[in-house]
């Protein structure tokens, strides 16, 4: 699994200024997997599909025995675009910044930021790793890197 950013005292939620997720009993083994360094996806007992955004059931075979599964955090990217305006305040000073759409070796899609990787090596088909983000003592974010 890959390592956690450095990160010096973390603000708090109020402070963090940029959108958090809204945490739910369907979503939270997700948030919480990333908070203990983990990308946890939904996976089907019956057909095995896993799958993202979370689902009380399986979109495949509409199974409703659902479990989470450690995923590897290994994915390439399929697309992403450079924003060069600030939709949040709190973004100004990360201008221009990337949202990518990755794709996870075991199938889900997520949209996510690269980071570490400079605007010209950024490709589609190239090979990224999960890096843990965590921005408040309650939220960390997935973000991905070069794989190593």
């Amino acid at each position: 699994m890959a390592d956690k950013a450095p990160t010096d005292k973390m603000p708090a939620a109020e402070e963090y200024g940029k959108p958090l997720p809204a945490i739910s009993s369907l979503n939270r083994p997700f948030w919480d997997g990333l908070r203990e360094g983990e990308l946890r996806m939904q996976q089907c007992a019956a057909c095995h599909k896993m799958w993202y955004p979370p689902s009380p059931f399986c979109p495949d075979c509409w199974g409703g025995e659902v479990i989470w599964t450690v995923v590897s955090g290994r994915a390439t990217v399929n697309s992403w675009v450079r924003f060069h305006q600030a939709y949040w305040p709190a973004y100004a000073d990360e201008l221009p910044y990337n949202v990518a759409e990755v794709t996870l070796e075991e199938g889900p899609r997520l949209l996510t930021n690269l980071v570490g990787i400079a605007e010209e090596d950024i490709r589609i088909g190239l090979e990224v790793q999960v890096v843990f983000d965590p921005v408040t003592d309650d939220v960390t974010l997935a973000k991905f890197g070069l794989r190593r």
